[in-house]
């Protein structure tokens, strides 16, 4: 059995955090039906993977209705859209504890729920500029990583979290709660450790002059013969020992590396070396080796590595090759699910009989709740 077997999620389609979430969700078992607006049946993809949908117009009474009746039923109601369109829907937190007190609410923004920037637009490289994040990363000038810090590191993860530490307690309470996630609050959160090394004045509020951003030379990027690149992470003496060794360096005759004016010489020295050679014969060096050196792998050749074979990191999923299930349970290597059909009103509603509330069962069906939504 997986370990979220039993949870039921209704998700409110959208694109980035919200759906990724859901695709975690979904991955360690949780019962999930996607509400996709009406029109061309959505082709499946790694991130819609294991979870049903069902078309409905929200905008229409059958429609609110229909969701109404899956919101009855579910233990978690995901959502990605700005603040007050699920209000303006008919799916207001109140209107939905109206038909479920125990219904926890997702809710994924940039901004958050509240505050001034509440309602504009905007993206993840918006989010992450307004934090400090994406001042501190790249070396001239800040560079976007990718989408990964604000809409899934900091966004999705963190509406994650939220859920289920909501799940934990509206099963204790009864109570649901909702969950207001923001990508600027959660990729925040993810820069503690550095603004804590920043008050300990361990760090500078610069960009490729500290420890973890490049401006160590032995935490870095080095381009080998062949225009490719190695990783190089050997923070800790025993590891940087190692290193320097595997170059061909005798480490009695390298520069003290806790003297910052000796950074642009050893990183020199280093830079020679690693173009003296192609990736794969440094690769096959520093392999059997602890001195945290590893190939700098393109998205295509990743799928290949031994490790990620070896522990099947990515899957192919509806005719996709995707990363897999991440984290792992004991004794469950995780199985991936393909995206499940498009579901009827009618088919989803009943995907889903109320669970009993207070002691005793409540009814289904649209005659059920219409006596609940007035009762």
């Amino acid at each position: 059995m997986s370990v979220l077997s039993g949870l039921r999620v209704l998700e409110l389609a959208a694109i980035g955090p919200a759906p990724w979430a859901a695709m975690l969700l979904a991955d360690m078992g949780a019962d999930i039906v996607r509400i996709d607006r009406p029109g061309p049946v959505p082709k499946p993809a790694p991130t819609t993977r294991g979870r049903s949908s069902v078309q409905l117009d929200l905008k229409s009474p059958q429609g609110l209705h229909a969701a109404r009746e899956l919101v009855a039923g579910a233990d978690v109601l995901l959502e990605g859209m700005r603040p007050g369109v699920l209000e303006r829907l008919g799916l207001a937190p109140e209107e939905c504890w109206r038909l479920n007190p125990a219904l926890v609410i997702g809710r994924m923004t940039g901004w958050g729920q509240t505050g001034p920037l509440a309602e504009r637009a905007g993206h993840d490289i918006n989010y992450i500029a307004l934090n400090g994040v994406l001042h501190s990363i790249g070396r001239d000038k800040p560079v976007p990583p990718l989408n990964l810090v604000g809409d899934f590191g900091g966004g999705g993860a963190f509406l994650l979290i939220g859920v289920l530490s909501a799940v934990l307690s509206a099963r204790e309470t009864g109570q649901g709660r909702v969950v207001d996630a923001s990508m600027v609050e959660g990729s925040a959160s993810m820069m503690t450790l550095i603004y804590e090394r920043l008050m300990q004045n361990r760090w500078r509020d610069e960009r490729g002059v500290n420890a973890l951003d490049g401006g160590v030379p032995w935490y870095d990027v080095y381009e080998t013969r062949d225009g490719r690149y190695m990783a190089v992470g050997c923070n800790e003496p025993q590891f940087y020992r190692i290193f320097v060794e595997a170059l061909g360096l005798d480490p009695a005759e390298l520069p003290d590396r806790d003297e910052r004016r000796h950074w642009p010489v050893l990183r020199e020295l280093f830079a020679a070396r690693f173009a003296q050679r192609t990736r794969q014969e440094w690769t096959a060096l520093f392999e059997p080796l602890d001195a945290c050196v590893t190939p700098v792998l393109s998205m295509l050749e990743a799928p290949h590595h031994p490790h990620n074979i070896a522990r099947a990191t990515y899957r192919t999923i509806d005719g996709y090759v995707a990363p897999g299930p991440a984290p792992r349970f004991d004794g469950m290597q995780g199985a991936l699910a393909a995206a499940g059909p498009t579901l009827t009103p009618e088919e989803a509603a009943a995907r889903w009989p109320l669970r009993a509330r207070g002691g005793a069962a409540q009814p289904t069906g649209a005659q059920g709740l219409d006596a609940r939504e007035h009762g």
